[in-house]
């Protein structure tokens, strides 16, 4: 009997890392999440080839800001599948910036700017 006791909580204890690891893997997925930028409303292909390039130069062109040195990214791409048949729905473009104070010059002036007038 002592073995089966000791198999039971050797399974309580291992239920009980998996459920840390699964509460740890969700917080740092949902930290990830949290930098991300979104940009919506830029026509499909736009970007050509370079996505990172053609972020720079319009984010450049949309904040009038000089980014010294370029604006850096640690990731860029469009989000979910291809619209098929005839919807002209451009998917929404994710970007995360590279650098934490071009980020925070980044959002200072998104939030002074004015994208609808």
């Amino acid at each position: 009997m002592g073995s089966l006791e000791t198999q039971i909580a050797a399974y309580r204890e291992r239920d009980q890392d998996l459920l840390y690891l699964r509460r740890k893997l969700t917080d740092l997925e949902d930290r990830s999440r949290r930098d991300n930028i979104r940009l919506l409303g830029i026509r499909e292909n736009e970007e050509r080839t370079d996505m990172q390039a053609f972020l720079s130069s319009t984010l450049s062109k949309l904040t009038s800001l000089d980014f010294d040195p370029p604006l850096e990214f640690q990731r860029a791409h469009r989000v979910g599948p291809k619209f098929s048949g005839t919807s002209l729905r451009p998917r929404p473009i994710t970007y995360c910036l590279l650098r934490h104070n071009q980020a925070d010059k980044y959002y200072k002036q998104r939030a002074t700017m004015d994208l609808f007038g």
